[in-house]
């Protein structure tokens, strides 16, 4: 039996499966369940509603990614990658179990998402139900809005105001008004990792007709877009800090933001760009991680 024909084994298969859920991308769901957390006074927090919302959260950039890689794939679009481990365009998996892949972590989000609304509010259903039809829509269905550049918007509404704000009013069925302001840094931090991803793949999205928004804004101008992102977050904190004095402990982790921004603003393309995802994510965790300190000493 050739080396191609060889079964793959069981750890070689759960790494794909573990590569195909984007771990990179992981913080845009961490980040604002633990900011929103924290946007309420710590000491009357519920350890359990932040779990809940983790899971939530979790499952659903999970089941998205999942999707993605599902509808994708099945398009053609990723059969060339400079990117992560695509599931369906590597082959490395079918294209109906991702589907199902997806659908199993869209159901543990709304397992855990069920058990919220039974503890706060039933009106919880209805951002959660939007956010599992937008999670799919995003490059699945007959006009994907993630190929005509709605991507960031879609990010910026769900990883940054409704995880953040929903995260907040899990608490106690109330919404500090600090966990607003707090949605525009989480927000930004989540769209500056998708368009670190869009930049980096603009040559190939051009290829398969995927118009990302970094593709119709082009190579130069997609990379201050980023820029302007990181800007919007540093002003977010500014705004947090007004009500929570401490949240300017997050500037401090911005300084990871500049590898990030200097390849942004350089002529680099394609398998070039790589580092920039990465460096985007750690500036995402650390820039997170320290607002919520700073949300929760104040």
């Amino acid at each position: 039996m050739s080396a191609a024909a060889e079964p793959k084994s069981p750890t070689i298969a759960i790494k794909n499966w573990v590569g195909g859920a984007r771990p990179r991308t992981l913080p845009a769901a961490i980040v604002p369940v633990v900011v929103g957390t924290m946007a309420v006074r710590p000491e009357s927090l519920s350890w359990t509603r932040a779990l809940l919302a983790g899971v939530v959260a979790l499952g659903m950039q999970i089941g998205t990614n999942y999707a993605n890689d599902y509808s994708d794939g099945i398009r053609g679009s990723d059969e060339v990658r400079v990117g992560p481990v695509r599931l369906v365009g590597q082959k490395l998996a079918s294209p109906s179990a991702v589907r199902v892949g997806a659908w199993i972590a869209f159901a543990i989000a709304g397992v855990a998402g069920l058990a919220l609304c039974a503890l706060t509010s039933w009106w919880l259903l209805i951002p959660g139900i939007l956010a599992v039809i937008a999670g799919w829509l995003y490059t699945g269905g007959p006009r994907p809005y993630g190929y005509y550049g709605f991507g960031e918007l879609f990010v910026l509404v769900f990883f940054g105001g409704v995880a953040t704000v929903g995260s907040a009013f899990v608490q106690h069925a109330h919404i500090p008004p600090v966990a607003w302001w707090a949605s525009i840094p989480v927000g930004l931090l989540a769209t500056a990792l998708l368009e670190a991803n869009n930049l980096r793949d603009i040559d190939g999205d051009v290829d398969v007709s995927k118009k990302t928004l970094a593709v119709r804004l082009g190579r130069d101008r997609a990379g201050w877009l980023f820029i302007v992102s990181i800007v919007g977050v540093a002003f977010g904190i500014v705004l947090c800090s007004i009500t929570r004095p401490w949240a300017l402990l997050a500037l401090a982790g911005l300084v990871l933001s500049i590898p990030p921004c200097r390849l942004a603003l350089s002529k680099e393309r394609g398998r070039a760009l790589l580092p920039m995802l990465k460096a985007t994510a750690r500036t995402q965790l650390v820039v997170g991680g320290f607002l919520a300190l700073g949300l929760a000493l104040a």
